[in-house]
């Protein structure tokens, strides 16, 4: 009795065994077919990133060599751009903006490099007042060239105009790094320091504005500006220094007076001459300040005398009334 129930229960547990045999073979066979399954799935989609990649590729090659060839540099665009440009700058010199910028727009497309283009369309676009047009291409002439005086010194001028003080200040910095290690027929030192002067006058630099103005005055080339000399006396009386001050005045007024033999209009004449009534009439105040009524009444009187010219009644009457308070 013991075998045959020994004899069953070897038969039930081969019969086990052959059932789990069978599951096994049928899940091992479920198992690698799945796989299979997973394999060829990530096959696809693997092969579709790879074909949309090639495909994009492609197209950005089609379209990158179709834009170099749009943009393509030849000899027969190089003087289209350079008549353009010469165009666009007679334009400029006679007062046409719009025409200026219409032919200085021919010669960029022509000759997407030539900087001197986009700098004087953005003095063009500066003059007309549309100054977001002005600063996109100084902007973009830096680009081209980062080296570039020119660029930076209107940059500055544009920053200026808007009031970017600060802005300006870091432009005409540039303007002077640059124009030093590389000069042009264009801009001069004299130029550059006085710009740099006015704007440290503006910020309340006074120490770096005269420092500016002085090392204007002091190069050698172009002609000197009675302003320069009237800016830094005015840094001067804001640091008390009115000796220096009235020294610059005068200096001003002479270079005035130089200037008005060389005159050809009435209209240049008389702007001189308010500038230099101007000067004499601070001078005035400066004397006084000093104590040298002799000086303030010799200014006074030579501000009536050109009032008068000028048939400037009213400034002339409250000249006269000053004189006679010095009595």
């Amino acid at each position: 009795m013991k075998k045959k129930v020994t004899r069953q229960t070897q038969t039930k547990v081969a019969a086990a065994r052959g059932v789990q045999i069978k599951t096994s073979e049928r899940a091992s066979r479920s198992t690698s077919s799945w796989s299979m399954s997973i394999y060829v799935y990530w096959f696809i989609i693997l092969f579709f990133i790879a074909a949309t990649f090639y495909i994009l590729g492609r197209s950005h090659v089609i379209q990158h060599t179709s834009n170099v060839a749009s943009t393509e540099i030849t000899e027969e665009n190089l003087m289209r751009a350079g008549d353009f440009y010469t165009r666009g700058k007679s334009e400029i010199l006679a007062g046409n903006m719009d025409e200026a910028i219409a032919d200085l727009t021919a010669a960029v497309k022509a000759d997407e490099g030539m900087i001197d283009a986009y700098i004087l369309r953005g003095e063009a676009y500066m003059q007309i007042g549309d100054y977001q047009s002005a600063m996109i291409d100084f902007n973009t002439a830096l680009v081209i060239d980062e080296t570039n005086s020119i660029a930076y010194y209107d940059r500055s001028l544009l920053n200026t105009r808007l009031e970017d003080f600060n802005a300006a200040m870091n432009d005409i910095n540039n303007a002077l790094a640059t124009y030093a290690a590389k000069p042009n027929d264009i801009l001069q030192m004299r130029d550059l320091y006085a710009k740099r002067g006015q704007l440290n006058l503006w910020l309340k630099n006074w120490e770096g504005a005269i420092a500016d103005y002085t090392n204007s005055l002091a190069r050698p080339e172009g002609t000197v500006s009675a302003s320069v000399y009237a800016e830094r006396a005015e840094a001067y009386t804001a640091l008390g220094a009115y000796n220096d001050a009235i020294n610059d005045y005068t200096s001003a007024i002479r270079v005035i007076s130089e200037q008005i033999q060389g005159t050809t209009t009435m209209e240049q004449k008389e702007d001189l001459s308010m500038h230099a009534m101007t000067y004499f009439e601070k001078s005035a105040g400066l004397n006084l300040n000093i104590g040298n009524i002799a000086g303030a009444k010799s200014d006074l009187e030579s501000a009536y005398a050109i009032a008068t010219s000028l048939n400037d009644e009213d400034t002339a009457d409250r000249l006269q009334k000053l004189i006679e308070a010095l009595q």
